[in-house]
């Protein structure tokens, strides 16, 4: 393919403000679960300010404790979310979730998750006009799997988001 098509799509998707961003993610998150469900929260990267109609998102990831850790178990299983709020406590819901919505993670093996994919295709709004929404990334861990506060749980994965900027009024 020469190289006039390529450039023309891209003049484009930026006539009509169309964003596709890819945020790496490889971070380590600290879980606090003692008492009940575990819980904890990591922030991926700022949104831009103004109204954001999302489009997509699309998240492969994995999550893994440090496999010793005598605070969590072997086969720990939870629930994560991507949002422009993190969790303030042991739910995951509303603006938590509004970019990547709750979804039950298997059971691990030797405290190593397995790769879960998950897509958003629902249209949203995110009001940024503040300019104080993030894109976060929540875990929690199941009551039964955790025992302890500051556990130490690696998130690597990908996020595709698709969304087009509609002003700040």
């Amino acid at each position: 393919m020469g190289k006039g098509l390529p450039r023309s799509l891209k003049a484009r998707s930026r006539q009509i403000g169309l964003q596709d961003r890819v945020i790496q993610i490889n971070q380590v998150m600290t879980i606090d679960g003692a008492t009940g469900v575990g819980f904890g929260s990591i922030r991926l990267e700022g949104l831009p300010e103004g109204n954001i109609l999302l489009l997509g998102a699309v998240v492969s990831v994995q999550f893994s404790g440090s496999g010793s850790d005598a605070g969590l178990s072997d086969t720990w299983a939870g629930d994560f979310g991507i949002g422009s709020t993190p969790a303030a406590d042991a739910t995951i819901s509303t603006t938590d979730v509004d970019i990547i919505p709750s979804t039950a993670l298997a059971a691990a093996t030797a405290e190593v998750g397995v790769l879960t994919r998950v897509e958003n295709i629902t249209a949203a709004m995110i009001d940024n006009k503040a300019g104080t929404a993030e894109v976060n990334l929540s875990l929690l861990v199941d009551d039964a799997d955790i025992s302890a506060d500051g556990v130490l749980i690696t998130a690597v994965g990908q996020l595709h988001l698709a969304y087009i900027m509609l002003g700040d009024v």
